[in-house]
């Protein structure tokens, strides 16, 4: 896959079956965000969500850091642009997050240093994030003269953390470390900074060991189901989701190995 796939600022890897990775790569600038990221996730998200061999994708930060958000050099130039060409910006880099939110496959995120800013919204834009002691969180923006609702944050932090949690961190712009951001729920879980990566990558493998269909069905029903007006609404979703799911093979082979204690062998049918 990592040749498939040949990045600047970006490492992409198959460490598992069925499991991508991928690490930013500029750990000289922990692993901030440059415009020539951006245009890398814009090509290669797509790309990721056609693979069907893929089934999950864990992302990381090279080095001591999961992200430091946008890069200050690349910060410099906003002010110079005019209205027009920032709302162009905005719009474009916002998208990138969600490519990583709107991915069939889910994501989980290891976040093994700072995630402050962007780097913040990338960890809110994963299904999972699993944390170790080293981590930091903070909404930045808030302290650079920015609105802290930027990259999809306004609308992440509240769901995962609750709404009184989330505007403590978006109004103050403070960092909460690993422990206690697990507490609060912006972390599954925490792990040792030498486990971590194995750790993602073992849910990942979990993940990745039902049926791909299921997968994605799931990944669209928690996403559809979240922001659902009532109990009769969500369980129309969830209704057409599992007559899908009988249809196909895979409901029969999934089945079948689950009531004769083997390892399911999917089509993807």
């Amino acid at each position: 896959m990592s040749s498939e796939y040949d990045y600047n600022t970006i490492e992409v890897t198959r460490p598992r079956d069925s499991v991508a990775l991928l690490t930013l790569n500029r750990p000289q600038r922990m692993n901030a965000i440059s415009f020539e990221m951006f245009d890398e996730w814009h090509d290669f998200l797509p790309r990721l969500a056609k693979d069907e061999s893929v089934r999950a994708l864990v992302v990381t930060g090279a080095g001591r850091s999961f992200c430091a958000g946008l890069d200050l050099d690349d910060a410099e130039k906003l002010p110079q642009m005019s209205a027009n060409e920032m709302m162009a910006g905005q719009e474009y880099w916002a998208g990138a997050f969600e490519l990583f939110h709107d991915l069939p496959q889910p994501v989980i995120a290891a976040v093994n240093g700072p995630a402050t800013g962007g780097g913040l919204g990338l960890a809110l834009a994963a299904d999972i994030r699993l944390a170790s002691p080293e981590a930091k969180f903070n909404a930045a923006f808030v302290r650079i003269g920015l609105s802290a609702g930027d990259v999809g944050v306004s609308w992440s932090l509240p769901r995962v953390v609750g709404l009184g949690h989330a505007a403590e961190i978006m109004l103050t712009g403070r960092f909460l470390l690993g422990e206690e951001a697990t507490r609060i729920g912006l972390a599954n879980r925490l792990v040792e900074a030498d486990g971590l990566l194995d750790a993602a990558l073992d849910v990942a493998a979990e993940i990745a060991s039902n049926s791909p269909f299921g997968i994605t069905l799931t990944k669209r029903v928690l996403m559809a189901n979240v922001d659902a007006g009532s109990l009769r609404n969500a369980t129309e979703v969830e209704n057409r989701g599992q007559t899908l799911a009988t249809r196909g093979d895979d409901f029969s082979e999934a089945l079948g190995a689950f009531r004769e204690k083997r390892t399911p062998k999917f089509s993807g049918a």
